[in-house]
């Protein structure tokens, strides 16, 4: 059973369209039903065969390579013996949302395309000769001829539209943070500057005066003495604060990584990134640590096309998720630290990290107890 965060995945990449098309399956199938003939029976058995592989498309990215042609091969058959360019229709919005997706797909796109419109014209020659009379281009064949041949490229388009708009959404929250982090760094600087050197300044006083002082040095003696350790105290707390303000915040370092992936033609999708840039800064300061490594071995060795991450908020922790759609490895080499740096520092403050491979590449899990918060 799918668990929140990756019903949140779902929606936020889209992965859910591909169902919605289903809906329109049986108005493809109805001329068949009821069943009277072995025919009828045969195109029945075929279309519950493309809905398996519809299906299997959309929930096994592994295999995609085998069960897109084998989507194609039987929407042709539909095409060529049935007449019916509709069926078709489906692996288009389908194949093209996914492709758009990554940031490879575009070379990817042409040879679907170019496949498609294949089946597409052989469509139109085969019904020619099936009917030497032509298309009457009443609205129904109007619409069963062109729309058929347009489909991909309107699916492909909207789809990169839709992708380049959420990229922007998030480029623009990821550079807010970065505002505000330029402030925080001006803040940091103010307290250095003043609060810091005054408070360095009430230190030697309280010295120098310690040793000055000669009248009842019984009593002036332990007020300076409290008034120098209070003042090391407050200075000690300044550049605590000076610290926490330094540290990486997940936007600022989602803002680097990006500019990495799309360097190294790997596209990256998030949810959750907004509510994640509310979480307490020592939380956010491990997480990036832990991120970023992650993020460098998808592009040094998963050969994906795809990373999505994820931030979701559990009862009593936090949680991050990196999935790309690469080979399957789980860096484990001989040599490397990644796997065990990023076990040790989630250990270290009572966290919780795993990496295993599924059935769409390599799956990471970061958990992080809420009481870390500070």
């Amino acid at each position: 059973m799918l668990q929140s965060s990756q019903w949140r995945q779902r929606f936020s990449t889209m992965e859910w369209i591909s169902y919605i098309w289903l809906v329109y399956v049986p108005f493809n199938l109805f001329a068949y039903l009821p069943p009277r003939r072995l025919y009828d029976w045969l195109w029945l058995a075929l279309g519950a065969v493309f809905v398996a592989v519809y299906i299997a498309v959309a929930e096994l990215p592994r295999y995609r390579v085998f069960l897109v042609p084998m989507e194609l091969m039987i929407c042709a058959v539909f095409s060529l013996f049935a007449l019916n360019n509709y069926m078709i229709i489906f692996p288009a919005w389908q194949v093209a949302f996914i492709l758009a997706q990554t940031s490879r797909g575009h070379r990817v796109f042409r040879w679907f395309a170019g496949i498609y419109e294949l089946i597409i014209v052989a469509s139109f020659v085969r019904y020619s000769l099936a009917a030497p009379s032509g298309f009457s281009w009443d609205g129904t064949e109007l619409v069963g001829a062109v729309f058929p041949v347009v489909s991909p490229f309107m699916a492909y388009f909207f789809a990169r539209e839709i992708f380049a708009s959420r990229l922007m959404r998030q480029t623009n929250r990821r550079l807010e943070a970065v505002v505000q982090r330029d402030e925080r760094e001006r803040i940091a600087r103010d307290l250095h500057d003043t609060l810091g050197q005054s408070f360095s300044m009430i230190t030697v006083k309280a010295e120098l005066a310690k040793k000055l002082m000669d009248k009842a040095p019984e009593r002036v003696g332990a007020e300076l003495e409290d008034i120098q350790q209070t003042s090391r105290k407050n200075l000690q707390l300044v550049r605590e604060i000076v610290n926490d303000l330094h540290q990486q915040s997940i936007s600022e370092m989602l803002v680097t990584q990006n500019a990495a992936l799309n360097a190294a033609n790997v596209a990256m999708v998030t949810f959750g990134e907004n509510e994640a840039e509310q979480w307490p800064t020592e939380i956010q300061a491990s997480i990036s640590a832990v991120l970023q490594e992650a993020l460098t071995n998808v592009i040094r060795h998963a050969h994906a096309g795809k990373v999505t991450v994820g931030f979701n908020r559990q009862s009593a922790q936090y949680e991050v998720t990196i999935q790309d759609d690469g080979d399957g490895q789980l860096f484990e080499r001989p040599g490397s630290n990644g796997i065990s740096g990023m076990q040790n520092r989630l250990s270290a403050i009572g966290g919780h990290f795993s990496i295993r491979s599924n059935r769409i590449g390599t799956l990471v899990t970061c958990e992080l107890p809420e009481e870390e918060k500070s």
